[in-house]
């Protein structure tokens, strides 16, 4: 029987927490090497299915990562405006990744619970980021909440199909 680490603050990790780490991962390591993260997430799909050493990919992975990638605009304008005496390019850039996936999720993930988001988003800030950056992470996120219901009445609204006039 394996042994628990004594640790207290062990805790297991559930694929989809580890698939959010591998997301900021890949828009870390695209920013830092300013590439396309599209790109990025398609080498490693294919250097996965070429080594057997290599973690696929995680199907939540891909989700968050284009989820970002095609709505980049937007979650970098919302994070923008609740940051105070501070820009986004100011931020450490695995800060920037973390708060992009959070707010992705917050605006577009139906199945995953406002608290959950952001909890993974601290989370993430713990294990990735600067002492500061878990109780930062959270105070914008904590802003962001407060609109994203409305962001996703918007998005369901825009979606939503569209009675034919009657002929």
């Amino acid at each position: 029987m394996p042994q628990q680490p004594e640790d207290k603050k062990f805790k297991k990790l559930g694929a989809r927490h580890k698939a959010r780490r591998r997301a900021v991962d890949l828009l870390f390591e695209a920013e830092a090497r300013d590439i396309d993260v599209a790109d990025l997430l398609s080498e490693r799909v294919e250097l996965a299915l070429g080594d057997q050493a290599v973690a696929p990919v995680h199907a939540y992975t891909h989700i968050l990562v284009e989820g970002v990638a095609s709505d980049l605009d937007r979650v970098d304008g919302t994070i923008e405006s609740y940051l105070q005496d501070w820009t986004l390019s100011r931020l450490p850039a695995v800060d920037r990744a973390i708060l992009r996936i959070a707010v992705w999720e917050l605006f577009h993930a139906n199945d995953v619970p406002p608290v959950v988001a952001v909890d993974e988003a601290v989370e993430l800030a713990k294990e990735l980021s600067t002492d500061d950056s878990p109780s930062f992470i959270n105070g914008v996120l904590g802003q962001v909440v407060l609109v994203a219901p409305q962001v996703r009445a918007a998005a369901a609204a825009t979606r939503a199909p569209r009675p034919e006039a009657d002929a």
